[in-house]
């Protein structure tokens, strides 16, 4: 067992990607969840207004970025704040205590890896603790795409490092190259105690903001293919990675799960909607409309493949129903652009964080 513990994930079997795209794009799909936080389903349930949210004052968090400031940003609607994830059936999540948390993560590293959803998630929780115990000193260092939030009198680091893809992209002569089946950074991430994944957002980049001009595998060659089949390609190249690399009696490994976008109003019945903009309220349905994102049941698939037992910090649904969450014209596009992916926090990845807990005072060290 890691830090937390561990279950083996189990999880529904795959179509073939290509049919997935097809058929589970906008269907009625069902998931199959983890069993991560005890006999609690606790990833099936429905936002339930709570007046004892946010669960901390972003004006209390000095390094919060702007992009995810969205009250500092000009939103003047503030019911978005107070609602908590509430689990079907009689179990509910514990209430987040940041002097706890350290207490358990005494004398360890925590470190996100991924894209700018990670670093939503990691100022999340950093926020989330920092404002839990005020008088505890902490540093705040960044250097090249590592940044840490430690708190010394715990011995307790949060890291985030920035890897958008987890898989290399390497310049060579004839340009970037990005290489599925390569994984330097992983030097960076080994001996670390908690580990936290995320990749799937850059994924769906074209033109110029694709960071890469070709793709590569062994010794093959291709200008492009699909997104989703290259994904899952690069997440077996993780699996292995991991399953080869890292003992699980010394390293707890979670998979962050996709978070959704809400940038087509179609997928949750309501068309003439431009986006996120103007949404103040979740969802209250029981199934989100367009299904299962393809994306999170390839990441299920590729966890399903693994011997390691990979946490799957299964997400999507109820950061489906939050259509209200994002910065929408609040972020650091304002009018000009509307961010429809990221969350604005406090928010969404404060429940995110909850999950982390739970699986820390679920699972003894």
């Amino acid at each position: 067992m890691g830090v937390f513990g561990g279950a083996k994930f189990v999880v529904i079997s795959l179509l073939v990607i290509d049919q997935v795209v097809a058929t589970l794009g906008h269907a009625k799909g069902k998931r199959e969840e983890t069993v991560d936080t005890g006999s609690c389903d606790a990833f099936t349930g429905t936002w339930v207004h709570d007046g004892s949210y946010p669960l901390y004052d972003p004006s209390q968090c000095p390094f919060l970025e702007k992009q995810f400031d969205c009250l500092e940003n000009g939103r003047l609607d503030k019911g978005y704040l107070e609602y908590r994830w509430k689990p079907a059936g009689d179990c509910d999540l514990p209430r987040f205590d940041g002097r706890h948390f350290l207490s358990r993560l005494r004398g360890k590293r925590l470190m996100f890896v991924g894209d700018s959803l990670s670093l939503n998630q990691w100022q999340s929780l950093a926020c989330m603790v920092h404002t839990a115990v005020p008088e505890a000193k902490y540093t705040l260092t960044r250097v090249a795409g590592l940044s840490n939030f430690s708190f010394p009198e715990y011995g307790v680091q949060l890291l985030f490092f920035r890897d958008p893809f987890l898989v290399d992209i390497v310049s060579t002569s004839t340009g970037r190259a990005l290489r599925l089946d390569s994984l330097q950074s992983a030097e960076i991430w080994e001996g670390v105690d908690v580990l936290i994944f995320n990749s799937w957002h850059w994924w769906l980049h074209v033109g110029r903001k694709q960071p890469w001009d070709y793709i590569q595998e062994g010794d093959k060659t291709y200008k492009d293919m699909n997104r989703l089949v290259a994904y899952e390609k690069a997440l077996n190249t993780w699996a292995k990675w991991v399953d080869s690399s890292v003992d699980p009696s010394k390293t707890t490994i979670f998979y962050q799960g996709i978070s959704p976008d809400h940038a087509n109003a179609s997928d949750w019945g309501e068309p003439k909607a431009n986006a996120c903009l103007n949404q103040t309220r979740p969802l209250a349905v029981s199934r989100y409309p367009a299904g299962p994102n393809p994306a999170e049941l390839v990441v299920e698939r590729v966890i399903r493949s693994m011997t390691y037992p990979v946490h799957l910090l299964n997400v999507t649904y109820l950061s489906q129903l939050r259509i209200d969450g994002h910065p929408s014209m609040y972020g650091l596009g304002r009018r000009r652009m509307l961010d429809c992916s990221h969350w604005c926090l406090p928010g969404v990845p404060d429940t995110w964080n909850v999950f982390l807990y739970q699986s820390l005072v679920a699972h003894s060290f």
